[in-house]
């Protein structure tokens, strides 16, 4: 597995995995990419940490290459920080960065609740044209690993056709940041899915 960045993405390697094996660093690095440049300070006040706790996160993952300086904002003693890549990629994993591997999807997935969690708890205060718009789903099919491959591409693709949201740009007029979260589990117990679709 190697470090690999292409298209404003980059792909861990064992080394730059065991950076974001921390729960902060990922709500760090989240925060940084949705939300553009920020220091220490507003960080930890928006996560309830002490400046000390997001200062100390913020300079691994610069360690490891996820956030740099954004010197045009600093200003005397504040230092403010960017995100380097727009996303991140795991394709392979060895088997000695596992750990690492699972603290960082755990990291992950609680992000991902915390995401539906927020917009579950601003539907009663939406705009009326978003009052009924968005979905949380689930489907279950029967596939082989090829199959699932292919779906998964499929999605992608036409996830990739929309406008990327983009902090460093102003918002086109109507639009607001909309997270699409994929999750593509196979399941291998004797549990039968329950199917369930339910629109807000």
């Amino acid at each position: 597995m190697l470090a690999v960045v292409s298209n404003d993405r980059i792909h861990l390697d064992p080394r730059t995995l065991r950076g974001l094996a921390h729960p902060l660093r990922v709500r760090i690095l989240t925060l940084l990419r949705d939300n553009g440049p920020s220091t220490a300070t507003l960080l930890a006040q928006r996560l309830g940490l002490s400046s000390a706790a997001t200062s100390y996160h913020l300079r691994q993952l610069s360690l490891y290459g996820f956030v740099a300086d954004e010197p045009e904002q600093g200003t005397g003693r504040e230092r403010w920080w960017h995100a380097v890549h727009r996303g991140t990629t795991v394709d392979r994993v060895d088997p000695e960065s596992f750990g690492d591997f699972e603290i960082y999807l755990r990291a992950i997935a609680a992000e991902y609740a915390a995401r539906m969690d927020r917009a579950i708890s601003e539907m009663p205060t939406r705009p009326a044209p978003w009052a009924h718009v968005g979905t949380l789903s689930s489907w279950t099919r029967q596939l082989d690993p090829a199959e699932t491959q292919a779906m998964l591409a499929e999605l992608t693709e036409v996830i990739d056709r929309y406008r990327l949201a983009d902090p460093d740009v102003a918002d086109p007029e109507g639009t607001t940041r909309v997270h699409v979260q994929l999750q593509v589990l196979p399941v291998f117990d004797e549990v039968q899915p329950v199917i369930d679709e339910v629109q807000p």
